[in-house]
Protein backbone atom coordinates (compact mmCIF):
# COMPACT_ATOMS: atom_id res chain seq x y z
CA UNK A 1 0.00 0.00 0.00
CA UNK A 2 1.36 3.42 -0.96
CA UNK A 3 1.08 6.30 1.45
CA UNK A 4 0.12 9.55 -0.26
CA UNK A 5 0.75 12.82 1.51
CA UNK A 6 -2.37 14.78 2.32
CA UNK A 7 -2.62 18.52 1.78
CA UNK A 8 -1.99 19.02 5.50
CA UNK A 9 1.12 16.81 5.39
CA UNK A 10 2.50 18.77 2.44
CA UNK A 11 1.83 22.08 4.20
CA UNK A 12 3.62 20.86 7.34
CA UNK A 13 6.60 19.67 5.26
CA UNK A 14 6.74 23.03 3.47
CA UNK A 15 6.56 24.84 6.82
CA UNK A 16 9.41 22.72 8.21
CA UNK A 17 11.56 23.47 5.16
CA UNK A 18 10.84 27.19 5.51
CA UNK A 19 11.75 27.13 9.22
CA UNK A 20 14.98 25.27 8.37
CA UNK A 21 15.84 27.87 5.73
CA UNK A 22 15.21 30.69 8.21
CA UNK A 23 17.54 29.04 10.72
CA UNK A 24 20.10 28.51 7.96
CA UNK A 25 19.82 32.16 6.94
CA UNK A 26 20.42 33.25 10.53
CA UNK A 27 23.43 30.96 10.85
CA UNK A 28 21.79 28.81 13.55
CA UNK A 29 21.67 25.68 11.40
CA UNK A 30 23.76 24.28 8.57
CA UNK A 31 22.37 21.46 6.46
CA UNK A 32 25.72 19.67 6.26
CA UNK A 33 25.87 19.37 10.06
CA UNK A 34 22.49 17.68 10.44
CA UNK A 35 22.65 14.05 11.58
CA UNK A 36 21.49 11.58 8.95
CA UNK A 37 18.76 9.24 10.18
CA UNK A 38 19.99 6.20 8.24
CA UNK A 39 23.79 6.33 7.86
CA UNK A 40 26.14 5.23 10.62
CA UNK A 41 29.92 4.94 10.78
CA UNK A 42 29.48 1.39 9.46
CA UNK A 43 28.42 3.02 6.16
CA UNK A 44 31.83 4.68 5.76
CA UNK A 45 34.05 3.75 2.86
CA UNK A 46 36.63 2.79 5.47
CA UNK A 47 39.61 2.43 3.14
CA UNK A 48 38.88 5.81 1.54
CA UNK A 49 38.45 7.48 4.96
CA UNK A 50 41.61 5.82 6.29
CA UNK A 51 43.62 7.07 3.32
CA UNK A 52 42.23 10.60 3.75
CA UNK A 53 42.87 10.63 7.52
CA UNK A 54 46.46 9.49 7.22
CA UNK A 55 47.23 11.93 4.40
CA UNK A 56 45.50 14.83 6.15
CA UNK A 57 46.82 14.33 9.68
CA UNK A 58 49.99 12.30 9.13
CA UNK A 59 48.95 9.66 11.67
CA UNK A 60 47.88 6.07 11.23
CA UNK A 61 44.16 5.62 11.81
CA UNK A 62 44.77 2.09 13.05
CA UNK A 63 47.14 3.38 15.76
CA UNK A 64 44.82 6.16 16.93
CA UNK A 65 44.14 6.18 20.66
CA UNK A 66 40.47 7.10 20.20
CA UNK A 67 37.72 4.83 18.87
CA UNK A 68 36.41 5.55 15.38
CA UNK A 69 33.13 7.09 16.55
CA UNK A 70 35.05 9.59 18.71
CA UNK A 71 37.34 10.47 15.77
CA UNK A 72 34.29 11.07 13.58
CA UNK A 73 32.74 13.29 16.26
CA UNK A 74 35.98 15.25 16.75
CA UNK A 75 36.17 15.85 13.01
CA UNK A 76 32.57 17.15 13.10
CA UNK A 77 31.44 14.43 10.70
CA UNK A 78 28.88 12.82 13.00
CA UNK A 79 27.79 12.10 16.54
CA UNK A 80 27.03 9.04 18.66
CA UNK A 81 27.96 6.68 15.87
CA UNK A 82 25.77 8.42 13.29
CA UNK A 83 27.13 10.36 10.33
CA UNK A 84 26.03 13.89 9.61
CA UNK A 85 25.28 14.89 6.03
CA UNK A 86 28.83 16.12 5.41
CA UNK A 87 30.29 12.85 6.69
CA UNK A 88 27.89 10.83 4.55
CA UNK A 89 28.52 12.79 1.35
CA UNK A 90 32.29 13.02 1.78
CA UNK A 91 33.10 9.54 3.07
CA UNK A 92 30.02 7.32 2.75
CA UNK A 93 30.39 4.07 0.82
CA UNK A 94 27.55 4.97 -1.53
CA UNK A 95 25.59 7.97 -0.19
CA UNK A 96 23.56 8.24 -3.39
CA UNK A 97 21.52 5.17 -2.38
CA UNK A 98 20.19 7.01 0.68
CA UNK A 99 20.37 10.49 -0.87
CA UNK A 100 19.60 10.22 -4.60
CA UNK A 101 18.65 13.91 -4.64
CA UNK A 102 22.24 14.97 -3.85
CA UNK A 103 23.67 13.86 -7.19
CA UNK A 104 24.26 15.40 -10.61
CA UNK A 105 21.91 15.01 -13.57
CA UNK A 106 23.90 15.66 -16.73
CA UNK A 107 22.81 15.91 -20.33
CA UNK A 108 24.26 16.99 -23.67
CA UNK A 109 21.96 18.28 -26.43
CA UNK A 110 22.53 19.05 -30.13
CA UNK A 111 20.70 22.38 -30.05
CA UNK A 112 20.23 25.29 -27.66
CA UNK A 113 17.12 24.13 -25.76
CA UNK A 114 15.98 21.40 -23.40
CA UNK A 115 12.94 20.94 -25.65
CA UNK A 116 15.10 19.10 -28.18
CA UNK A 117 13.64 15.70 -29.09
CA UNK A 118 17.06 14.06 -28.96
CA UNK A 119 20.14 14.14 -26.76
CA UNK A 120 23.78 13.34 -27.43
CA UNK A 121 24.68 12.04 -23.98
CA UNK A 122 22.94 11.61 -20.64
CA UNK A 123 24.22 10.50 -17.27
CA UNK A 124 23.13 10.23 -13.63
CA UNK A 125 26.32 10.92 -11.69
CA UNK A 126 26.41 9.37 -8.22
CA UNK A 127 28.79 8.48 -5.41
CA UNK A 128 30.86 10.42 -2.91
CA UNK A 129 31.45 14.10 -3.58
CA UNK A 130 34.96 13.37 -4.84
CA UNK A 131 33.60 10.80 -7.30
CA UNK A 132 30.78 13.08 -8.45
CA UNK A 133 33.25 15.90 -9.03
CA UNK A 134 35.58 13.81 -11.20
CA UNK A 135 32.76 12.25 -13.22
CA UNK A 136 31.06 15.62 -13.81
CA UNK A 137 34.28 17.17 -15.13
CA UNK A 138 34.77 14.12 -17.34
CA UNK A 139 31.21 14.39 -18.70
CA UNK A 140 31.60 18.04 -19.69
CA UNK A 141 35.04 17.52 -21.23
CA UNK A 142 33.78 14.60 -23.31
CA UNK A 143 30.93 16.71 -24.69
CA UNK A 144 32.77 19.89 -25.69
CA UNK A 145 35.30 20.49 -28.44
CA UNK A 146 39.05 20.10 -28.11
CA UNK A 147 41.24 22.40 -30.13
CA UNK A 148 44.51 21.08 -31.53
CA UNK A 149 46.06 24.47 -32.44
CA UNK A 150 49.81 24.01 -33.01
CA UNK A 151 50.10 20.72 -31.12
CA UNK A 152 51.11 17.47 -32.78
CA UNK A 153 48.71 15.31 -34.73
CA UNK A 154 48.53 12.77 -31.90
CA UNK A 155 47.67 15.40 -29.29
CA UNK A 156 44.23 15.35 -27.66
CA UNK A 157 44.13 19.15 -27.88
CA UNK A 158 42.98 21.70 -25.32
CA UNK A 159 39.32 21.93 -24.31
CA UNK A 160 37.51 24.94 -25.76
CA UNK A 161 36.61 25.93 -22.17
CA UNK A 162 39.72 25.86 -19.94
CA UNK A 163 39.66 23.00 -17.47
CA UNK A 164 40.25 25.36 -14.54
CA UNK A 165 36.89 27.03 -15.29
CA UNK A 166 35.03 23.72 -15.10
CA UNK A 167 36.92 22.70 -11.95
CA UNK A 168 36.11 25.92 -10.12
CA UNK A 169 32.42 26.02 -11.07
CA UNK A 170 31.70 22.34 -10.46
CA UNK A 171 33.50 22.41 -7.08
CA UNK A 172 31.57 25.54 -6.08
CA UNK A 173 28.28 23.89 -7.03
CA UNK A 174 29.01 20.81 -4.92
CA UNK A 175 30.24 22.74 -1.88
CA UNK A 176 27.81 25.66 -1.87
CA UNK A 177 24.51 24.22 -3.10
CA UNK A 178 21.55 24.27 -0.69
CA UNK A 179 21.35 20.80 0.83
CA UNK A 180 18.00 21.62 2.44
CA UNK A 181 16.50 21.36 -1.05
CA UNK A 182 15.78 17.85 -2.32
CA UNK A 183 17.00 18.43 -5.84
CA UNK A 184 20.10 17.39 -7.83
CA UNK A 185 22.62 19.70 -9.45
CA UNK A 186 21.96 19.85 -13.18
CA UNK A 187 24.68 20.13 -15.85
CA UNK A 188 23.60 20.76 -19.42
CA UNK A 189 25.85 21.02 -22.48
CA UNK A 190 24.20 22.82 -25.40
CA UNK A 191 25.62 23.75 -28.77
CA UNK A 192 26.24 27.34 -27.62
CA UNK A 193 26.73 27.06 -23.85
CA UNK A 194 27.27 24.92 -20.76
CA UNK A 195 24.93 25.42 -17.79
CA UNK A 196 25.65 24.39 -14.20
CA UNK A 197 22.48 24.77 -12.13
CA UNK A 198 22.74 24.60 -8.34
CA UNK A 199 19.74 24.21 -6.01
CA UNK A 200 19.35 27.32 -3.88
CA UNK A 201 19.90 30.98 -4.62
CA UNK A 202 22.86 32.86 -3.15
CA UNK A 203 22.75 32.88 0.68
CA UNK A 204 22.87 35.67 3.22
CA UNK A 205 22.42 38.72 0.98
CA UNK A 206 25.23 37.78 -1.38
CA UNK A 207 24.82 39.10 -4.90
CA UNK A 208 26.34 38.14 -8.24
CA UNK A 209 28.49 41.26 -8.13
CA UNK A 210 29.66 40.30 -4.62
CA UNK A 211 30.90 36.87 -5.65
CA UNK A 212 32.54 38.22 -8.80
CA UNK A 213 34.50 40.55 -6.50
CA UNK A 214 35.63 37.65 -4.28
CA UNK A 215 33.04 37.73 -1.48
CA UNK A 216 31.79 34.42 -0.13
CA UNK A 217 29.64 32.95 2.64
CA UNK A 218 29.99 29.31 3.64
CA UNK A 219 26.51 27.79 3.49
CA UNK A 220 28.02 24.38 4.31
CA UNK A 221 31.01 25.05 6.58
CA UNK A 222 31.91 21.41 7.31
CA UNK A 223 31.91 20.49 3.63
CA UNK A 224 33.95 23.59 2.87
CA UNK A 225 36.52 22.75 5.54
CA UNK A 226 37.21 19.33 4.00
CA UNK A 227 36.71 20.24 0.34
CA UNK A 228 40.15 21.78 -0.09
CA UNK A 229 41.68 18.38 0.73
CA UNK A 230 39.47 16.48 -1.75
CA UNK A 231 38.59 18.97 -4.51
CA UNK A 232 40.53 21.82 -6.15
CA UNK A 233 38.72 24.15 -3.76
CA UNK A 234 40.56 26.67 -1.63
CA UNK A 235 37.73 28.38 0.25
CA UNK A 236 39.17 31.86 -0.27
CA UNK A 237 36.21 33.15 -2.27
CA UNK A 238 38.50 33.48 -5.28
CA UNK A 239 37.19 30.60 -7.40
CA UNK A 240 34.73 32.72 -9.39
CA UNK A 241 37.44 35.32 -9.98
CA UNK A 242 39.86 32.66 -11.26
CA UNK A 243 37.22 31.25 -13.59
CA UNK A 244 36.43 34.69 -15.03
CA UNK A 245 40.09 35.52 -15.44
CA UNK A 246 40.66 32.32 -17.42
CA UNK A 247 37.47 32.66 -19.48
CA UNK A 248 35.44 35.90 -19.25
CA UNK A 249 32.42 34.58 -21.21
CA UNK A 250 30.57 33.38 -18.11
CA UNK A 251 27.25 34.70 -16.82
CA UNK A 252 25.81 34.10 -13.36
CA UNK A 253 22.10 34.22 -12.56
CA UNK A 254 20.83 34.31 -8.98
CA UNK A 255 17.23 33.15 -9.44
CA UNK A 256 15.51 33.94 -6.14
CA UNK A 257 12.06 32.99 -7.38
CA UNK A 258 13.21 29.68 -8.85
CA UNK A 259 15.51 29.11 -5.84
CA UNK A 260 18.52 28.24 -7.96
CA UNK A 261 21.88 29.63 -9.03
CA UNK A 262 22.96 29.23 -12.66
CA UNK A 263 26.46 29.52 -14.11
CA UNK A 264 26.31 29.83 -17.91
CA UNK A 265 29.55 29.33 -19.83
CA UNK A 266 29.19 30.56 -23.38
CA UNK A 267 30.90 28.45 -26.01
CA UNK A 268 32.78 30.19 -28.81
Amino acid sequence: MFWVKSGADKRRATAREEIQRLFQFSGLIHADETITPTMTISDLDFDYFKQFFEKRYGDSLMDASLPLDSIIANMNLGKNGMLNLAGALLFGGNPSIKYPEFTVKAGSFPGTSLTSQTYLDSRDITGKIGDIYQQTISFILSNIKHIQEDMGVNSLGNPEIPRIVLEELVANALVHRDYLLSSPIKVFVFSNRVEIISPGSLPNRLTVENIKAGNSNARNPVLASFANHILPYRGYGSGIMRALEAYPDIEFTDDKQGNKFVATIWRK
